[in-house]
């Protein structure tokens, strides 16, 4: 059953579209106050399921709750508590970036005494004050992301969706995003963001859904995953193979070094130090990936 504890709940959800089974019985739990990554390869089912929770698809079976809500039985109680911003977005190229949010406040039904503030804090909040008196249609395609940001807070969700939210975004833009995110979670809001961005979500995400086949695949919080990484060694001299076997450390040899497998920072500085130790003359020691990329890698490894 689902309960307030879960700003988010899917149990055993299925949906088709023809002959097609987008989501297969997948199962989710997104708590308030956190940011949950939804993640899986294309196809996986992910922004099935988000369309759902956003209302704009019904599943076959299975129960979902947004807010301790129905999505199907109460989607307009649903919508009043839940901001959406999906991979595609709309956005009126004529409006002004004000009169856009301004737009979207509106059908919110905002009191209009507040209407005014709360748009220059929201184009404030994604960077956008200076642009707020232009069309839409002079922005770039990262500052329109960021201002479908902006639209899906215009009214102060308790529950935030995202489908892909730094997509076209430069790296500034990405690392502003990843603290918007995080500060709304501070705030109490539930936020659960899909995105390919593995590197992105590993820093701004509490917990993981891993999503394949459109089944559930594992949830986890961050820091459950196996932390082990894998890192490249290069050596300008030395026989860095024949030290690795010295100390029984499992490698894979190639053209451009070795790949090896650490527990830790920790443990990665002290191997540095034994093959210094050993002759070999180090060039680079650093990890080719993430703990998030790794468990990715693995969960969709498993279920090819």
């Amino acid at each position: 059953m689902a309960t307030q504890d879960h700003a988010v709940l899917a149990r055993d959800v299925r949906r088709r579209f023809g002959p097609v089974e987008a989501v297969r019985g997948l199962d989710l739990d997104v708590p308030y106050g956190e940011v949950t990554a939804l993640v899986g390869p294309n196809g996986a089912g992910k922004t099935t399921l988000l369309l759902m929770l956003a209302t704009l698809l019904a599943p076959d079976s299975g129960e979902l709750r947004v807010a301790g809500l129905d999505p199907v039985a109460d989607p307009l109680a649903v919508r009043r508590r839940l901001g959406w911003m999906p991979d595609a977005f709309g956005v009126y190229d004529q409006l002004t970036a004000r009169e856009y949010l301004d737009f979207f406040a509106a059908a919110y039904r905002l009191p209009a005494a507040d209407t005014r503030t709360r748009m220059a804090e929201l184009l404030e909040l994604v960077h956008l004050a200076e642009f707020a008196d232009q069309p839409v249609h002079v922005l770039s395609r990262g500052q329109k992301q960021r201002l479908a940001v902006a639209r899906a807070l215009v009214h102060r969700p308790s529950v935030l969706l995202l489908d892909e939210p730094a997509s076209g975004l430069d790296p500034r833009s990405r690392v502003e995003l990843r603290d918007l995110l995080r500060a709304q979670a501070a705030e109490g809001t539930a936020v659960l963001v899909s995105s390919h961005i593995l590197s992105e979500l590993s820093e701004v995400a509490d917990r993981v859904v891993f999503v394949n086949g459109g089944r559930t695949a594992g949830q986890h919080r961050m820091d459950e995953l196996d932390h082990r990484a894998v890192w490249r060694v290069r050596a300008l001299s030395g026989d860095l193979v024949a030290a690795l076997e010295r100390h029984g450390i499992e490698h894979a040899a190639h053209a451009a070094g070795a790949d090896v497998q650490v527990a830790s920072e920790q443990a990665a500085a002290e191997l540095l130090a034994r093959l210094v130790a050993d002759g070999v003359q180090v060039s680079s020691f650093a990890p080719t990936g993430n703990h998030l990329e790794s468990a990715y890698l693995a969960y969709t490894e498993e279920r090819r």
